[in-house]
């Protein structure tokens, strides 16, 4: 039995992993390891960190500081988080999320990302869909557009 091919159903369902090829693990093309310390951050953190920024801008901020509600909130409350994203990973590498869930974003050679770098991560973050299509780096086409990743701290 271990000679029969999976069915073509199983290799389109279950991607190329499931069909016996080894791809390595997250990063190891870009060189980083593979835990531990600057390796590639998993789903769950990110999305952690997102979420409390999220949180943070549109209700605490956009809603209790500037009193943004209703339509209007929305469109605050994501100013408010394209702010907070261009000032803090391009002076700390982080946002507060980010840094709550022990993450940051770092060029292809470990270093902060430049301040263009970080624009064009923010406005492709701030349109959502490039932030939900990944590769097998785990990196979105915002992060990939700006030669960036998301590590471990």
């Amino acid at each position: 039995m271990s000679n029969q091919q999976p069915r073509w159903t199983q290799t389109w369902l279950g991607g190329v992993r499931s069909a016996g090829i080894d791809l390595g693990y997250p990063g190891e093309r870009l060189g980083l390891p593979a835990d531990g310390r600057g390796s590639v951050t998993g789903w769950g953190r990110r999305f952690g960190a997102i979420l409390v920024d999220w949180l943070l801008c549109t209700w605490a901020i956009a809603g209790g500081v500037f009193g943004a509600h209703g339509p209007d909130g929305g469109w605050v409350g994501l100013a408010v988080f394209a702010v907070e994203n261009v000032l803090l990973v391009g002076t700390i590498g982080m946002t507060l999320g980010m840094r709550l869930f022990g993450l940051r974003v770092a060029t292809l050679d470990g270093g902060r990302p430049p301040f263009v770098a970080v624009l064009v991560r923010t406005f492709l973050l701030c349109l959502a869909v490039p932030a939900l299509i990944w590769d097998r780096d785990r990196r979105g086409l915002h992060d990939r557009a700006s030669n960036t990743v998301v590590v471990r701290l």
